[in-house]
């Protein structure tokens, strides 16, 4: 299970379920690796649904990186994505926003 106060995100990916984490490091792979604009455009470009299929591939690469995970971007470009497009941008979406923001704590009535 993803723990959300990490900032883990769950996908699964090729059948074999993965957690997804923005380490600083992977963020800062991510940040080199955007082809326009810093995190701060990236998280714009989610906030008003102007991003593209080349930023949700970059997160979730960047969000595996910190998971632990070795591969290469061009690696998933054949990867069967469970819940589709819909499914990888809603979780780089979640991710992104798990980087920046605590999870809300549950109301126990106090």
């Amino acid at each position: 299970m993803a723990n959300p106060w990490r900032g883990e995100v769950a996908l699964v990916i090729d059948g074999d379920r993965r957690v997804l984490r923005l380490t600083l490091g992977a963020l800062a792979e991510l940040e080199a690796g955007l082809k326009t604009g810093s995190l701060v455009d990236l998280v714009q470009r989610f906030e008003t649904g102007g991003f593209s299929t080349r930023d949700v591939l970059a997160l979730i690469v960047a969000g595996l990186r910190g998971g632990g995970w070795q591969g290469r971007q061009g690696d998933l470009m054949q990867a069967d994505i469970e819940g589709g497009p819909i499914e990888a941008a809603r979780a780089a979406a979640e991710l992104l926003a798990r980087a920046f923001a605590l999870p809300e704590q549950a109301d126990d009535g106090v």
